[in-house]
């Protein structure tokens, strides 16, 4: 019966994802790294930003695209390095919110612990070592103010193929749950095993799960047709 509803959750989501059809476009992007036009020290910027828990089609993307145009395309933000020792005052203008930036900052310097011949490849070699036990010993992990839900959104970016248990994931995962007849776990922690153990079951990467939820949350739907659809290509 369990596992007769997982199936049923799984027609269901795939049911969903007929509603976004740029689902494996999002999803093969940040598997292979290459938000932002592949800049790691955005990926970085992009996740402490978000971790402050506001919109993140509507406030975060938008922010990040500034940056982008006006520090990282003149070539005064070259990459992790110079993140990890810019000025904080200078980029407040564009995010008021000391810790979010003392959190990118101290990303930045985690990563640049790592081999490899541009800041892609260190975040992609910190990723491919990183683990979901014992997450708070890990280099990134053990950032003051990294939490499991940006712990997991960046190795998400470095190329693991998970999930991240935010709201709203969670939320989207629970009410198509709850139609199907699947107890959802609400702990972090369980959810994250509970997504990666399904995935074949639900016939969905865990990392399209993460991303599905995103795209038909409504405001996932309603930034596809307006304004902000100018990002896209970014995220």
């Amino acid at each position: 019966m369990a596992d007769e509803n997982l199936r049923r959750l799984g027609r269901r989501l795939r049911e969903v994802s007929s509603r976004a059809p740029h689902l494996r476009t999002f999803t093969e992007r940040c598997l292979n790294s290459m938000r932002w036009g592949g800049s790691a020290a955005l990926m970085v910027i992009d996740a402490a930003l978000t971790s402050t828990g506001l919109s993140y089609f509507t406030a975060v993307v938008p922010k990040v695209a500034a940056i982008k145009e006006e520090l990282v395309d003149p070539g005064a933000l070259r990459g992790l390095e110079d993140l990890a020792r810019l000025d904080v005052d200078r980029l407040m203008r564009y995010w008021r919110n000391r810790r979010a930036w003392e959190v990118a900052q101290g990303i930045a310097r985690a990563l640049l612990r790592f081999p490899g011949p541009d800041d892609r490849s260190r975040l992609r070699a910190w990723a491919s070592s990183s683990r979901l036990e014992g997450w708070r010993s890990d280099p990134v992990g053990s950032v003051k103010g990294v939490g499991l839900v940006t712990y997991q959104y960046l190795r998400m970016m470095g190329g693991v193929d998970t999930t991240m248990p935010d709201r709203v994931v969670k939320a989207f995962l629970a009410r198509l749950g709850g139609e199907a007849g699947v107890s959802v776990p609400t702990r972090d922690m369980e959810f994250i095993r509970f997504v990666e153990e399904a995935s074949p079951v639900l016939g969905l990467r865990p990392i399209e799960v993460t991303w599905l939820a995103w795209l038909v949350d409504s405001e996932g739907e309603k930034v596809m047709s307006t304004r902000y659809s100018r990002y896209l290509d970014y995220v």
